[in-house]
């Protein structure tokens, strides 16, 4: 969860259907992909937080040492959070108000009413979805390396666990020379 409050603007490419997850899993930079039928509400997302970015001259929160390398780009469009908090906070350090992302406590509790609403009757929390994506690209013939990449995992093996799951889910086996026959008949 930590990885998609931390996203910024400019992080995201709707064009393309990307979006760029900075110092993911292992503190590193990946790629990822969205959904297409996600783009149009991706979109008034984003003109609602432009929005309320025009309506305020408060700086967000900059990470490492950048507010010291560039001063201004904390009110700069592209370095805004895409998923803000509803209002400024004061670092208990500096004093400072700044802009911030969302809290994790926000993000659960709707996962948690998301999850009521739907009916599932099952446990699920943020990181169900990403157990669930790739679960759901393993199932569409997906690369295990592709999936590995998108999900920012170190080792294949931490990917492979969903080889495991994935197995309850499928059909029997099949032979090959089954699948032969019924082709020639």
């Amino acid at each position: 969860m930590k990885e998609s409050l931390n996203l910024r603007v400019q992080d995201f490419n709707l064009e393309s259907g990307s979006v760029m997850v900075r110092s993911g899993k292992g503190d590193k930079d990946r790629i990822t992909i969205l959904s297409r039928e996600l783009i149009p509400d991706l979109r008034k997302h984003l003109e609602a937080v432009r929005n309320s970015f025009s309506s305020t001259n408060i700086p967000v929160s900059l990470p490492n040492a950048l507010e010291r390398k560039y001063p201004k780009a904390g009110c700069e469009w592209n370095w805004q959070y895409f998923f803000p908090a509803s209002r400024p906070s004061i670092n208990p350090d500096t004093g400072e108000c700044r802009r911030h992302h969302l809290h994790p406590s926000v993000v659960q509790r709707e996962m948690r009413n998301a999850v009521r609403q739907s009916g599932v009757n099952k446990h699920a929390t943020v990181h169900t979805l990403r157990h669930s994506f790739a679960t759901h690209l393993l199932m569409a013939g997906v690369d295990l390396c592709e999936i590995q990449e998108l999900l920012g995992h170190k080792s294949l093996e931490t990917t492979r666990i969903y080889l495991h799951v994935m197995k309850g889910m499928k059909q029997s086996v099949e032979s090959p020379l089954d699948l032969l026959a019924a082709r020639i008949l």
